[in-house]
């Protein structure tokens, strides 16, 4: 396991700011109890905060047919929905809510090229509520593959996201599991997919980035 170049910033951040708080604990109290306590939340708080950002080591799986899961967490939409933003038709949707102990890498769930990529500033409601999708900060990517099949993947930022980094660039060819971004601490991606697809998941189900089959063209 590896930290992911994303949280280099703020882990450092993190470092200092606790390192002042525990320096200034020992100068106006001494050593102690009350020192003792400071000094192991500081640790089980940076380990926290480190443990967020960490990279685990996977064998993506793959495969021409297979939509693999962009993230890590709780499927908590299975439905057929109107697709406003890019496609404008039905598709079906499926949501997955990253808790802030999940990995929060976003994979791209098939290979193709980026047709559309756009971000959109918004308002940080909690994410498992529908209302998120077109409501909330966000940044939507469309995926389309060799045989014009196409599937938008948006990432959603919950009520303590506040950073959505997105990777995409319009007219880039990616591979499957390719590395799309991060979301920085708790959030929400949903895939529209084209109606037909076939759903191995079910709602509640826990799905791991790169590696759980979503569903199947």
């Amino acid at each position: 396991m590896t930290i992911h170049k994303e949280g280099y910033g703020i882990i450092a951040v993190f470092f200092v700011i606790l390192a002042a708080i525990d320096a200034l604990v020992y100068f106006l109290a001494g050593s102690g109890l009350l020192l003792n306590i400071f000094l192991v939340a500081s640790i089980a708080f940076f380990l926290l905060v480190v443990s967020f950002f960490r990279v685990p080591k996977r064998i993506p799986v793959v495969g021409d047919n297979l939509i693999i899961a962009p993230a890590d967490g709780k499927v908590v939409v299975i439905e057929e929905t109107e697709e406003l933003e890019y496609f404008k038709d039905k598709r079906i949707q499926v949501s997955i809510f990253m808790s802030p102990l999940n990995v929060h890498i976003n994979w791209y769930p098939i290979q193709g090229i980026i047709k559309y990529a756009k971000h959109h500033n918004g308002l940080f409601l909690k994410a498992w509520l529908p209302k998120s999708s077109t409501e909330n900060e966000r940044t939507s990517v469309v995926i389309e593959k060799n045989n014009n099949i196409s599937v938008l993947m948006r990432q959603i930022a919950g009520a303590v996201a506040r950073r959505i980094v997105s990777y995409a660039k319009v007219g880039e060819n990616i591979e499957q599991c390719q590395q799309e971004g991060f979301i920085k601490f708790g959030s929400r991606v949903d895939l529209y997919l084209p109606l037909g697809t076939k759903i191995d998941v079910k709602l509640n189900q826990k799905v791991t980035g790169s590696q759980t089959i979503i569903g199947r063209f």
